[in-house]
């Protein structure tokens, strides 16, 4: 099988995670390598750290000068490897027998909105997320945080060609629909009885047309006019539910 298309290139340089779900989901995942820890007594009693990885106790104030300032450390900090890359054929493998929906998110480049999406997705057991290489965060604290420890929970894909996956997201048998303001059909109108890949764009400029063009149909959420548009990961959010919704009544 045809698995997909890499990353150009890795994501460069370790990233400093913290606050509780952060870490200890990380401390949990074992594709997750630590490389070091820094944490108060109290929060690192709490913990059951392999003895592999270095730690350092610190006070509150040292803890705030390793993180980007009012960040909410909770007296744990640790820093990561980046997570392996995941090739988007070896992720529709995994969900070939089941029909947990994808998310595909068009040039989201915010960390907190990519974070918040990646919690949704584990509440609603979505297969995964996929993104561009170069036009989506890298991991990060903000978006560990963000996150509240799905980062280590979700398949996150990312890709040089988005329409190119869309089309590999077709062949695997999903209904691609792209949520936007300007289409005619709501979501449940669209929805059917297909696998579906969510197909989000950035906030502000929305999908971009050959993104748009590579979805089979196009949908909105019926959102009151007196509201514009909703946060990308409000809309993700209500998506998956709806489509969560759809299989419990289908089951």
């Amino acid at each position: 099988m045809r698995r997909g298309h890499r990353p150009s290139a890795p994501a460069s340089g370790r990233p400093r995670f913290w606050g509780r779900h952060a870490v200890t989901a990380a401390l949990a995942n074992p594709d997750r390598t630590v490389r070091k820890m820094w944490g108060t007594r109290e929060a690192l009693s709490a913990l059951n750290v392999p003895p592999v990885i270095p730690v350092t106790f610190a006070d509150v104030a040292d803890l705030g000068r390793l993180v980007p300032s009012d960040a909410p450390h909770q007296g744990l900090v640790i820093e990561v490897d980046p997570l392996p890359d995941i090739w988007l054929g070896d992720l529709l493998e995994q969900g070939r027998d089941d029909r947990r929906p994808l998310i595909v998110l068009d040039q989201v480049t915010d960390p907190h909105n990519v974070g918040a999406v990646l919690r949704s997705a584990a509440a609603f057991d979505a297969l995964g997320i996929v993104t561009q290489d170069r036009h989506a965060p890298p991991e990060s604290g903000a978006l560990a945080r963000s996150a509240s420890g799905a980062l280590e929970q979700v398949p996150w894909v990312r890709v040089v060609n988005l329409a190119r996956a869309l089309d590999e997201i077709a062949e695997a048998g999903f209904w691609r629909v792209g949520l936007t303001g300007h289409a005619k059909q709501t979501l449940g109108e669209t929805i059917g009885t297909n696998r579906i890949a969510l197909v989000l764009g950035a906030e502000g400029e929305g999908m971009r047309a050959n993104t748009e063009a590579h979805c089979d149909e196009l949908a909105k959420l019926p959102i009151s006019p007196r509201v514009e548009s909703l946060n990308i990961s409000n809309a993700a959010a209500i998506a998956l539910y709806a489509v969560a919704t759809r299989d419990q009544g289908a089951g």
